[in-house]
């Protein structure tokens, strides 16, 4: 019910912009529609044109730029998904195949690009150098993020601050610029802008090491990818890195190699391992101190169902874990 409640306070602007998101995806190449299509319709939460909605509404912005932003976001993101998912070599996404999956990777890396373009062109319509000065920075950022995963990917001496560089950069990078770009949109004050571009900064941060919990605690149902997926890629999520640092010399030397060696092949030690560590309940600790930062970034702004909505959005970002 406490997200329903987040939708319901912009609901009639998200419905807007889902249709302006499908308008804009036409293209006079069939397969680009179609595979477009299959992503942007494959039922993501849209948190990040969420987060343009809210923080606009927060900030008492009443004109329709705000809808053209929430979808640029969204095609930002889903151009990122696409990217991500042939660099994985990823089969499942939110319990889907994903378009590599179907199409193959060449098909997906060109409608990424095509989505990447599109969102610029919708960009250049907002008139807004600042706007596109944080969209096309962040775009820059979220790319060395992508490269700088890639580095890590079975090599298990990353550190607990080199990972927290790749996950703001890769994930909580949008975040941030979408409740940055909403702020900019919505004339705040530069206490305003600076409070919501933190709040984006600090939510998406939550949301990815509650993400990297439920890598070891979830299920295909409700994440839409297997348990260990993170492990069988040879990616040293925060999980594993305090495991890692925080269990015997044997134990530790179990989980380098799995990450060196990539694969499930000792999935349940390793699971064993990572719960005896108390490394899941250090990662949610580091969730919710995101969380909490974020809601302390909302203190400047008005009371208003929007920021009610944006207070909501922290509880919900740590309450996926049971």
């Amino acid at each position: 019910m406490t997200a329903q409640r987040i939708y319901d306070t912009v609901a009639e602007d998200f419905s807007r912009v889902n249709d302006l998101i499908i308008r804009r995806l036409s293209s006079d190449v069939p397969l680009v529609e179609k595979i477009a299509h299959y992503i942007i319709e494959s039922g993501g939460k849209r948190l990040r044109p969420l987060l343009v909605l809210l923080s606009a509404k927060a900030l008492g912005h009443d004109r329709d730029e705000h809808l053209k932003l929430a979808a640029v976001i969204e095609f930002l993101h889903t151009a990122t998904l696409l990217h991500d998912d042939v660099v994985d070599t990823s089969d499942l996404r939110r319990g889907r195949s994903t378009a590599n999956a179907k199409w193959g990777n060449a098909p997906s890396v060109l409608v990424g690009d095509f989505l990447y373009a599109r969102a610029f062109e919708m960009m250049v319509e907002l008139k807004s150098l600042a706007i596109m000065e944080v969209l096309s920075h962040a775009t820059a950022v979220i790319a060395q993020g992508e490269v700088l995963q890639l580095m890590n990917v079975r090599n298990p001496d990353v550190s607990e601050a080199q990972y927290m560089e790749v996950i703001h950069n890769k994930t909580a990078k949008l975040f941030e610029a979408a409740s940055h770009s909403g702020a900019l949109l919505s004339g705040a004050t530069p206490t305003q802008e600076t409070a919501l571009r933190d709040y984006g900064k600090h939510l998406g941060m939550a949301f990815q090491l509650v993400d990297d919990v439920l890598d070891y605690r979830g299920d295909a149902e409700t994440m839409g990818k297997n348990v260990g997926d993170d492990l069988a890629e040879g990616k040293p999520t925060l999980p594993l890195i305090h495991a890692m640092a925080n269990s015997s010399d044997s134990e530790s030397t179990l989980i380098r190699q799995a990450i060196r060696k990539g694969g499930l092949d000792q999935l349940s030690e390793i699971l064993a391992i990572v719960d005896r560590s108390g490394a899941l309940e250090y990662t949610m600790a580091k969730a919710r101190e995101e969380a909490d930062k974020a809601r302390a970034c909302l203190a400047c702004l008005e009371a208003s169902p929007a920021r009610e909505a944006l207070e909501l959005l922290t509880e919900v970002a740590v309450a996926r874990v049971n």
